[in-house]
C-alpha cells in the first residue's frame, strides 16, 4: 500500500530536521577542533620613539594630538579582520599583549607563554632592545616579527635566523630617496646631519645610497639646535645652506625639531628630504590606491584616528603570519617559519606587488613611499631601476652586499 501524501511531507520535514540537527553539532565540532595561533605582542611601557619629538608646537597642545600612537592599534585590526580568515588559514587566532620595562622582562614573558602554546611574537621596541631578545630567545622555538625598527645592524651583523623584519630598514628608505633624486635628475646632495648617534647612521645610510646609485654629496655640516651666536656656523640655517651648489638637502635629524625649519628656508632653491620635506615611509594616509582607502577606512573607525607606519607594521605582521600557516596548511611554528622564506610566499600589504621575505636577512621587501605631510609624492622603487629576480630588491641590502649569516 503506497503511503499518503501528507506521510511522506512528514516523512521528508522529519528528515530534514534530522539533517539539520546532525550537520550542525558536526560542523561546530569541526570548528571547536581548529587549533588556536596565540600570538604575543611585546611593546615597552616607555619608549621615546612614541615621544612628541619634532611635532609642531601647535599641534601638541591643540585636542587633535595624538594621544596613543602605539603599534598595537594595528594589530588589533589585524586580529579583528583574522576572524573572516578561520576558514582559509584552518585556524583561530588571538592576541595577547604585555608591556614591559626591558629586554629582561621581554624575554621571561616570551618564554613563559611560549611554554603556554605560544610561539609567534610581535615586538615593538628600539632595535638594540629587539637585539637583546632575539639574541637570548635562540634555539626556543619561538618567532619573532620586527613591527618598527628601521636598524639596519639588525639585518646585517646582529640578524637571527628566528627574527623576521616588517619595518623598512634605513637603507631601504635612504635608497627609495636616491632613486627619487635620480629621476628627477637632482644628483648633487648638500647633507645636514645632527648630534645624536642616529643622525650619524642616517647620514652613512644615505651615504651608502648616494654612492650605490651615483648621486654626488658636495658637503656635509654639522648643525646643533639652538641661537647661540657662537654656534652660527651650526644653528644658522642660511649659514648652513650657503655657498655650496646642490640640488637637493638631505637632513638627518631623528629627533626632527631642526628639520621642521628646514623646507623653504634653505640659501638656494633646493628639495628637502630626509627629516623633512620628502619623508620615505613604508606607510601614509595620503595613499590612495591597492586598498589603502579601505585599510585606512577600518582603521579609523575602530581608533578615531589615522594609521601611522607603526600601526602598518603590527597589522601586515599578524597578516603575514595568517597568511603563512594558510598556505604552509600547518601551525607547526618551525614549518611556517621555514613557509616565510618561500620564494612563492606573498602577502598584500596594500601597496601594490606582493611582499615576500627575502632569504638571506628576513626582511619584508616592500614598496616604500616618498611623502610629505599631507600628501604621497610616489611609490619607489621607482620606474626604470630592475632588478635581474625582483625590483623590490633594488631597495635595501641584498645578497652582494648583506653581512647577514645564519
Amino acid at each position: 500500500m503506497k503511503p499518503s501524501l501528507s506521510k511522506l511531507v512528514a516523512i521528508l520535514v522529519g528528515t530534514i530536521i534530522k539533517t539539520i540537527y546532525i550537520v550542525g553539532p558536526i560542523h561546530a565540532i569541526a570548528n571547536d577542533a581548529l587549533p588556536t595561533v596565540a600570538i604575543g605582542f611585546l611593546d615597552l611601557t616607555e619608549d621615546v620613539r612614541y615621544d612628541d619629538w619634532g611635532i609642531h608646537p601647535v599641534d601638541i597642545r591643540s585636542a587633535t594630538a595624538i594621544v596613543d600612537r602605539r603599534a598595537y592599534a594595528g594589530a588589533q585590526l589585524a586580529i579583528h579582520e583574522l576572524e573572516q580568515f578561520t576558514r582559509i588559514a584552518k585556524a583561530y587566532f588571538s592576541l595577547e599583549r604585555h608591556s614591559l620595562a626591558n629586554a629582561t622582562e621581554m624575554v621571561e614573558t616570551i618564554i613563559q607563554m611560549r611554554d603556554n602554546g605560544s610561539h609567534f611574537f610581535l615586538l615593538d621596541a628600539p632595535g638594540q632592545v629587539i637585539s637583546e631578545v632575539a639574541r637570548l630567545t635562540q634555539g626556543e622555538n619561538v618567532y619573532l616579527f620586527n613591527t618598527t625598527s628601521i636598524s639596519d645592524e639588525l639585518r646585517n651583523d646582529l640578524c637571527q635566523k628566528h627574527l623576521f623584519h616588517i619595518a623598512a630598514s634605513r637603507a631601504m628608505r635612504t635608497d627609495a630617496l636616491a632613486q627619487y633624486l635620480i629621476e628627477r635628475k637632482w644628483n648633487k646632495v648638500l647633507v645636514l646631519r645632527g648630534p645624536l648617534t642616529v643622525d650619524a647612521l642616517m647620514t652613512s645610510a644615505f651615504e651608502r645610497s648616494a654612492m650605490q646609485f651615483g648621486l654626488k654629496i658636495v658637503g656635509t655640516r654639522d648643525f646643533v639646535l639652538g641661537n647661540d651666536p657662537r654656534a652660527r656656523d651650526q644653528n644658522d640655517l642660511d649659514f648652513l645652506t650657503g655657498e655650496k651648489r646642490y640640488d637637493a638637502v638631505f637632513v638627518a635629524d631623528s629627533d626632527g625639531e631642526f628639520a621642521l625649519s628646514v623646507p623653504y628656508a634653505t640659501r638656494k632653491t633646493a628639495a628637502v628630504l630626509g627629516a623633512a620635506g620628502i619623508i620615505p615611509r613604508v606607510w601614509h594616509w595620503t595613499y590612495l590606491r591597492h586598498g589603502a582607502p579601505q585599510v585606512h577606512g577600518r582603521f579609523e573607525r575602530m581608533h578615531m584616528r589615522r594609521m601611522g607606519e607603526p600601526d602598518w607594521g603590527a597589522w601586515v605582521s599578524l597578516k603575514t603570519i595568517a597568511m603563512a600557516i594558510a598556505r604552509a596548511k600547518s601551525t607547526n611554528p618551525a614549518e611556517v617559519a621555514d613557509y616565510l622564506r618561500n620564494d612563492k610566499f606573498r602577502v598584500d600589504g596594500s601597496k601594490g606587488p606582493g611582499m615576500g621575505i627575502r632569504p638571506w636577512n628576513n626582511q619584508l621587501r616592500q614598496p616604500l613611499l616618498l611623502t610629505t605631510d599631507n600628501w604621497t609624492i610616489t611609490r619607489a622603487p621607482i620606474k626604470g631601476f630592475k632588478h635581474r629576480t625582483n625590483d623590490l630588491d633594488t631597495l635595501g641590502y641584498g645578497t652582494q652586499d648583506s653581512t647577514c649569516t645564519f
